[in-house]
């Protein structure tokens, strides 16, 4: 029996769309893909592009908005230094809350169980009531403790001391509230980056004599930052827009300076979205650095990270900053 080959690509050669050697019947069963119409997703564009025309219409010619106040106050030196120290704030709470993050982290991955429970006791503890609640708390500090002391504890003698509503002012109270509270949330989100890096990672730094405190800043948390950073960003940014809840204290940040404005003038939109304004400006410049950021510890960098973490490895290294 006769069996007739039909050709086809050799190894390595040209795809089918390529070959000028087709069949008749090969010619008679080529397809052309074509997209199916979807009416019902051009009507939700149409409909969603109407939407935001109406929507900047109306609130542009809106007379009750007030923009001549808005354009007025914008770039008011009461505004930019209730913007300053809204600024202010959220660069030192998150610093002390990364600070505070890491630490906590590191107690809840160690081996004694004491370091464990008073890990577990405060992100419990600052994660389980709300943030609000703790800055009136650190505000009225002086009710609980009207002396801060410092010297032998169980009624020694004291050292030095200060009268706590001179110590604990509304930008104090502030930020013990915001950073202490971030910091619980910090701790998780260091934790779950520590935990998603290989065990055989450390093992590996262990076995040419690196410390514990070696491993876990040249190996461990330069590969757990990939994990870490997303979260990091949207904290940063959540913590920009927290910041106004310090307005109940008086923290003269961007929301409490707008709320004496519109005390005086009535003008009660208006501030509202002069500070809304410049809220929504530094969330764009944070969420800008943070695409930056992830870029740069993204899995397409990783030769970069990879080359890093080697040199941290190699054992002259690792046996001078044990020597020191």
């Amino acid at each position: 029996m006769n069996h007739q080959k039909i050709p086809g690509p050799a190894l390595g050669g040209a795809p089918d769309a390529d070959r000028t050697d087709k069949t008749p019947l090969e010619d008679d069963l080529s397809l052309q893909v074509t997209g199916r119409p979807r009416p019902g997703r051009w009507l939700a564009v149409l409909t969603a592009i109407l939407f935001a025309v109406w929507l900047a219409y109306t609130v542009i010619v809106n007379p009750n908005l007030h923009w001549d106040i808005v354009a007025k106050y914008q770039f008011d030196g009461v505004i930019l230094k209730g913007l300053g120290v809204t600024i202010q704030l959220t660069l030192v709470s998150m610093a002390l809350g990364i600070a505070i993050g890491v630490v906590v982290a590191v107690m809840q991955l160690s081996d004694s169980p004491v370091l464990r429970l008073t890990a577990g006791a405060y992100t419990w503890f600052f994660r389980g009531t709300p943030l609000l609640v703790q800055l009136i708390f650190w505000f009225n500090l002086a009710l609980l403790f009207p002396v801060i002391s410092i010297g032998i504890p169980f009624d020694g003698p004291k050292l030095v001391s200060w009268q706590s509503n001179q110590v604990i002012t509304g930008f104090v109270a502030a930020l013990l509230g915001l950073s202490i509270n971030e910091g619980a949330y910090m701790a998780e989100i260091v934790r779950a980056g520590i935990q998603s890096v290989d065990p055989g990672q450390r093992e590996a730094g262990a076995s040419i004599g690196m410390s514990n405190r070696q491993i876990l800043s040249r190996i461990i948390l330069p590969q757990a930052m990939r994990v870490i950073i997303p979260p990091f960003g949207n904290q940063f940014i959540s913590m920009l827009k927290t910041t106004s809840l310090v307005s109940v204290i008086a923290g003269a940040d961007l929301m409490t300076v707008s709320q004496h404005l519109y005390l005086a003038n009535f003008e009660v939109v208006a501030l509202l979205l002069v500070a809304s304004i410049w809220y929504l400006v530094l969330t764009t410049i944070a969420s800008i650095g943070q695409h930056a950021v992830e870029r740069r510890y993204s899995p397409g960098t990783a030769p970069v990270l990879r080359s890093r973490i080697l040199a941290n490895l190699r054992p002259g290294r690792a046996k001078k900053g044990a020597a020191a």
